[in-house]
């Protein structure tokens, strides 16, 4: 093993250990000394989006993803980030190209669809989840996002049954636990919507808004000091720059909650 390769394997294991900050330090370097370096560079990527650092990540997964065209897990991170940073548009082309070089990419439509579907475009979103779903009828990914279409445009049956299939097809997957808990919650059963939240959080003990959720619910029955506990987890989870307002919004409740005591 090279030095080169030493420095990206202590890079890969900081970042593993939840050290990205020094992940970043050693690539940074190691791409000062060899500018080439494209292992070096998507991960510093990974890194940058890890510490929240996004417009420095998009200039650099720009650069690599040009470099690595046929990279895909590169287009699907800088996507990601345009859409964090409010480029829906850029998003847009960067999944679009995707779809150009490989149309059985159904993750790639299935993104593109969710763009719209926060831009409000339901039409277009649904079209893009039913087209995956063409190509991979056990794509939990898209299951999980016609079921939000359906459930934005009051069909609850529908919505439902979306969300069941995809847990049926990994019954382990917190996001599945957690869409029936929001289903359930707005359906006012709070006890199930209370054990599908739980469930989420027992399979990812990060999983920012299952906190929120399982707050509500805790709010909703009264259970104050264990909502504050809930929403104080979910404000240490939450790092996404896109939730800036809900987590103050979230951190003022904290207060106002805490005074009761």
């Amino acid at each position: 093993m090279n030095d080169d390769q030493i420095s990206l394997s202590r890079a890969e294991q900081a970042l593993e250990n939840g050290s990205a900050e020094e992940a970043i330090r050693i690539l940074k370097r190691l791409i000062h000394e060899k500018t080439d370096n494209t292992d070096a560079k998507a991960l510093l990527g990974e890194a940058l989006i890890e510490t929240g650092h996004l417009e420095e990540a998009v200039l650099v997964l720009e650069d690599v993803v040009s470099q690595l065209p046929d990279d895909f897990d590169l287009q699907f991170d800088l996507g990601t980030v345009y859409f964090e940073l409010g480029r829906p548009d850029d998003a847009c082309q960067v999944y679009e190209n995707v779809l150009s070089q490989d149309p059985d990419q159904t993750d790639a439509r299935v993104s593109l669809g969710l763009i719209h579907y926060h831009q409000e475009r339901m039409d277009e979103a649904e079209s893009c989840y039913r087209q995956a779903l063409k190509r991979n009828p056990e794509s939990a990914f898209a299951l999980h996002s016609l079921g939000d279409v359906c459930f934005a445009t009051a069909r609850n049956d529908e919505a439902r049954k979306c969300y069941e299939k995809a847990l049926e097809l990994d019954t382990e997957d917190p996001q599945g636990h957690f869409n029936l808990a929001e289903f359930h919650y707005d359906n006012g059963d709070l006890k199930e919507s209370e054990k599908h939240c739980r469930r989420a959080l027992t399979l990812d003990s990060e999983f920012s808004f299952a906190y929120l959720t399982l707050g509500n619910i805790c709010l909703d029955q009264e259970q104050i000091q264990e909502a504050v506990q809930c929403f104080k987890e979910f404000l240490k989870a939450e790092k996404s720059p896109a939730s800036k307002e809900i987590c103050s919004e979230v951190a003022a409740l904290i207060e106002g909650l805490t005074s009761e005591f």
